[in-house]
C-alpha cells in the first residue's frame, strides 16, 4: 500500500496540482526520480540538478539560481553516469545540496525544475546547448509528503549568438547587421596548446575592422586585443561587435582593430596564463596567434600599436599580459580586474598565516558581494553553491585551474577547504609566486622597468560589487613605491556593472579608453 499510495501522489503532482497531504511517516530523506522523457531514442550522462524555489503569483519560466539572491533558490545535484530513455534515476535532496538538504524546506508551495548538465559547465555557462530540462512543477511541501517525479522532456536549444539582449540600445541594435559585414571569425590551431593538451587546441577571436579598412590598402591600424569577463565566450561579443562599428563609424571612437579575443574553456577562464593546468595561452598569444593575425591584417604589428583591454576576469588577463609580456604590448586599460595583489583576495589576505577563505581574523564572514554598501553573499555562500552546480567551470574553481600547481590526481591543487575555508599555505604561496601581479612588480621591477612602466592604466569603482578596489590600491601603492609611471583611476561610487556607464551612454569609458590609445599609437591625434 505504501508503494501504491506514493505512486498516486506522484501522478497528482504531474497532473499539475499541489500535492495533498500523505499518509505515510515523515522522510528522512526527501527524493525525487527523473526520467528521461520524449527526447530521443539515446542516453546520455552528466550533472543533475534540482532547483526549487518558493511559488509565486504565476508559474516562472523557469527555475534556476541568481548569483545576487544566491540563497532564494534551492539545489540539489548528483552524478549521472549514465540514464537511458524511460530509465529514472533517484535524486537526494538531502546528499549534495545548498543552501541545505530539502528536508530543511518550510512547509508551502514551491516550483522544482529537473536540468541535466550534460556537459558539465553549469557554473560558467547556466543552461547550454544539448542540456535537458524538464517542466516547472508545483509542489506542494507537507510534513510526510511524497515528492513528485519529474521528465527531463526538452532539450536546451542552440543559442543564435547574433540575437542581442533585449536592454541593448535601439542605435546599436540597428547597427549590428552592417557591424557583421566587418566582423571577422579568426580560428587558428595552436601548435603549443595543442601539444599541451595531446589533442586540437585553437585560439578564437572576432576581428573587428574599421569604416574605411581597405585589406589592399597602405593604411595601417593600431589594435586592441579585448578580451571577455566570467560567463563570457566567443558566441557572446554580438552586442560588443555592434557598439564598437557604431562608435566607430560616429567618430565617437578612432579607427582601429579590435581583436575580441576568447578565454572561455571547460575549466572557466584560463585568462591567457602560462599555466600547469590549462596550458600555455600566454605563449601561443603572443608567439602564435598574434603574428599570424598581424600577417592577415593592416595592423601596426609593433609595440606602440598593440593596445590590450579587458573587464573583470578579463581585466585581470590583460593586466597579467601586459606585465608578463612587456615587450609585445604599448598598454592596457583594464578595468575592475580580478584580484592583482593577492594580501587582499577579495579581502582575504592569502600570505596571511592561518588565513582562511571563509572568516576573518575576528571570526566575522569574508564577504564576497555587495550592493549599495549591503552585503549580498559571503565567499562561503558562493563556495558553497559552486560545488553543489558542479567540478567545473565556477569562478573559485576556475583561479584554482589558473593559478594552482597540479596535483596527483592530475587536478589543480585546492587554494582553500570547501568544508572549513582553510587556505593551504603551500597552495597560497604556489599562487603568489606564480601570479600576483603586485608582487612581480616588487620582485622583479629593475627588469621590468624599461619595457613596463608607463604602460599600466587600471580604473574600477570604489564600491566595486566584488570588493575588487582593495587589490588594486594595493597594486597602486606597490607601483608608487617604485615610483613607477602608472595610472590607477578610483571612480567614486562606480560598481563593477556601471563602471562604463556616464548618463544614458552605456560605453562612455570605453570610448575615453580608445581615445586615450589611440593617442599613443597616434600621438597630437588624440581626440
Amino acid at each position: 500500500m505504501k508503494n501504491l499510495s506514493r505512486t498516486l501522489a506522484a501522478l497528482a503532482f504531474l497532473a499539475g496540482g499541489f500535492a495533498v497531504d500523505a499518509d505515510e511517516a515523515p522522510l528522512a530523506h526527501r527524493i525525487v526520480r527523473v526520467s528521461l522523457d520524449g527526447v530521443g531514442d539515446k542516453g546520455t550522462s552528466g550533472r543533475l540538478l534540482l532547483f526549487a524555489m518558493p511559488a509565486t503569483a504565476e508559474r516562472p519560466a523557469e527555475v534556476d539560481t541568481n548569483p545576487f539572491q544566491p540563497k532564494a533558490v534551492s539545489v540539489a545535484a548528483r552524478e549521472v553516469s549514465w540514464i537511458a530513455p524511460g530509465q529514472p534515476v533517484d535524486l537526494d535532496t538531502d546528499g549534495e545540496a545548498f543552501p541545505a538538504g530539502f528536508s530543511a524546506l518550510p512547509p508551502g508551495d514551491y516550483f522544482f525544475q529537473a536540468v541535466l548538465d550534460v556537459g558539465h559547465d553549469y557554473n560558467y555557462s547556466g543552461r547550454h546547448e544539448g542540456d535537458l530540462i524538464s517542466e516547472v512543477v508545483p509542489v506542494r511541501l507537507v510534513p510526510g509528503g511524497v515528492l513528485p517525479a519529474l521528465k527531463l522532456s526538452r532539450t536546451v536549444p542552440a543559442r543564435d549568438p547574433w540575437t542581442l539582449s533585449p536592454k541593448v540600445p535601439q542605435d546599436v541594435r540597428d547597427a549590428l547587421p552592417e557591424a557583421r559585414r566587418h566582423a571577422h571569425a579568426e580560428v587558428l590551431e595552436s601548435p603549443l596548446l595543442t601539444a599541451f593538451a595531446g589533442h586540437p587546441q585553437s585560439i578564437r577571436a572576432w576581428v573587428v575592422t574599421p569604416p574605411g579598412y581597405d585589406p589592399d590598402g597602405a593604411a595601417r591600424y593600431p589594435t586592441v586585443f579585448l578580451t571577455h569577463g566570467f560567463t563570457g565566450g566567443f558566441d557572446r561579443y554580438a552586442g560588443t561587435i555592434a557598439g564598437l562599428w557604431l562608435a566607430m563609424s560616429k567618430k565617437d571612437m578612432p579607427p582601429m582593430i579590435w581583436v575580441l579575443l576568447d578565454e572561455s574553456g571547460p575549466t572557466g577562464t584560463h585568462e591567457f596564463a602560462d599555466s600547469v593546468n590549462n596550458g600555455p595561452w600566454g605563449q601561443a598569444l603572443t608567439t602564435e596567434y598574434i603574428p599570424w593575425l598581424e600577417g592577415r591584417y593592416r595592423m601596426d604589428a609593433k609595440p606602440s600599436g598593440r593596445f590590450l583591454q579587458g573587464h573583470s576576469s578579463g581585466g585581470w588577463a590583460t593586466l597579467w599580459l601586459q606585465t608578463r609580456y612587456p615587450k609585445i604590448f604599448g598598454g592596457t586599460w583594464s578595468t575592475s580586474p580580478d584580484p592583482s595583489d593577492f594580501r587582499d583576495f577579495t579581502g582575504i589576505d592569502l600570505t596571511r598565516p592561518g588565513a582562511n577563505a571563509y572568516r576573518k581574523p575576528d571570526g566575522s564572514e569574508n564577504p564576497l558581494v555587495r550592493d549599495k554598501g549591503k552585503v549580498i553573499a559571503t565567499f562561503e555562500t558562493f563556495a558553497r553553491l559552486e560545488r553543489v552546480l558542479g567540478a567545473y567551470g565556477g569562478q573559485l574553481a576556475s583561479f584554482e585551474w589558473v593559478f594552482s600547481p597540479r596535483g596527483k590526481d592530475g587536478r589543480p591543487q585546492p587554494m582553500f577547504n570547501r568544508d572549513t575555508g582553510a587556505v593551504d599555505a603551500d597552495v597560497a604561496a604556489y599562487w603568489r609566486a606564480h601570479y600576483d601581479i603586485a608582487q612581480r612588480l616588487r620582485t622583479q621591477w629593475p627588469v621590468l622597468k624599461p619595457d613596463l612602466d608607463g604602460k599600466i592604466h587600471v580604473i574600477v569603482g570604489t564600491a566595486d560589487t566584488f570588493y575588487l578596489d582593495g587589490a588594486a590600491k594595493l597594486l597602486k601603492e606597490t607601483l608608487d613605491g617604485l615610483h613607477a609611471k602608472s595610472d590607477i583611476r578610483f571612480l567614486p561610487g562606480k560598481t563593477h556593472f556601471d563602471l562604463y556607464k556616464e548618463g544614458g551612454d552605456g560605453q562612455a569609458l570605453l570610448k575615453k579608453i580608445a581615445w586615450e590609445m589611440y593617442g599613443v599609437a597616434r600621438p597630437g591625434q588624440e581626440k
